[in-house]
């Protein structure tokens, strides 16, 4: 269905002083939910989502940014802004929606309207994967490859998705080093850092928070082909968040991994090269609206 889409010309009007930035592929989305999103924020510029869009061209520099969408549209908004002063109100109108989950902010339309009226910015924590921005959790081996092809099963991507089961077949334990804020050595088929509590379709990996000023690492999530079933039959189909339990976790701010042989790495379902990696956990310069 066609969106309507209200544009201002940048070189004749001064930059906005609220942004709505709408997705009319979320799964939630419909016009009736639209329609609700414009009139509840009538002051705002609106705009549909393109990433091909220059946002810091339409608004000022503290401007408040409001996004309404899913995880793709939300974690584009975010790592475009991370490095700027916008206050973020986030309206998750996607499929998982596991990003705004995991800051405990409302899934439903009005309630999410109250927050970003009403609630206070904070500042995130952002998890970068050698100098790459992720929202929800960045992955060495096996559990990479398998999060990688459920996004390609989703988008219907599949040339994509026989590749990503390729790899999958073929994924083999390989041994590391860490070194940074934890140090140690082992054998593994994945290695798991996580900034949310789930990630994908709803997997649950943590109990982390991006309020929280670290990541977390868990050796054991993804451990084997066996366990990543149980984690997605834990949501799917027997609705428990730990089956299974999450194995050795271990918070850190900054870690260095070495592999042997060399490994894919993964970023929020983004394939990033191979090991080594180094992993990061920074507070973001803009903040998000959370409820006070």
């Amino acid at each position: 269905m066609a969106v309507a889409v209200q544009t201002q010309s940048t070189s004749t009007t001064k930059p906005a002083s609220s942004l709505l930035i709408l997705s009319s592929k979320a799964g939630s989305m419909t016009p009736e939910i639209e329609a609700k999103l414009r009139k509840a924020f009538a002051g705002s510029l609106a705009v549909e989502f393109d990433p091909k869009m220059d946002i810091e061209k339409l608004v000022s520099p503290t401007a408040t940014v409001i996004v309404a969408g899913g995880d793709g549209t939300i974690g584009w908004v975010v790592r475009r802004l991370a490095e700027t002063k916008h206050p973020v109100g986030i309206l998750s109108l996607g499929t998982f929606n596991n990003f705004a989950k995991s800051l405990h902010l409302p899934t439903t339309v009005d309630a999410a309207i109250r927050v970003i009226k009403s609630g206070k910015p904070h500042p995130i924590t952002l998890g970068k994967l050698n100098g790459k921005i992720f929202l929800e959790a960045a992955a060495i081996g096996l559990f990479g490859e398998t999060i990688a092809a459920g996004e390609s099963a989703k988008d219907r991507a599949f040339g994509s998705f026989a590749e990503d089961m390729k790899h999958i077949a073929e994924a083999r334990p390989f041994t590391y080093e860490l070194s940074g804020d934890i140090r140690g050595s082992g054998s593994c088929m994945s290695l798991v850092f996580t900034n949310t509590t789930s990630i994908g379709s709803q997997m649950p990996v943590s109990d982390k928070t991006p309020v929280d000023p670290y990541l977390e690492l868990s050796v054991h999530a993804g451990a084997s082909r066996t366990d990543i079933v149980k984690r997605v039959l834990a949501r799917a189909i027997l609705s428990k968040h730990k089956e299974g339990g999450l194995g050795q976790v271990f918070k850190f701010r900054k870690l260095e991994v070495v592999t042997k042989p060399k490994v894919r790495i993964y970023a929020d379902n983004a394939q990033l090269g191979r090991t080594p990696a180094t992993i990061t956990a920074e507070l973001s310069a803009l903040q998000v609206i959370l409820p006070r």
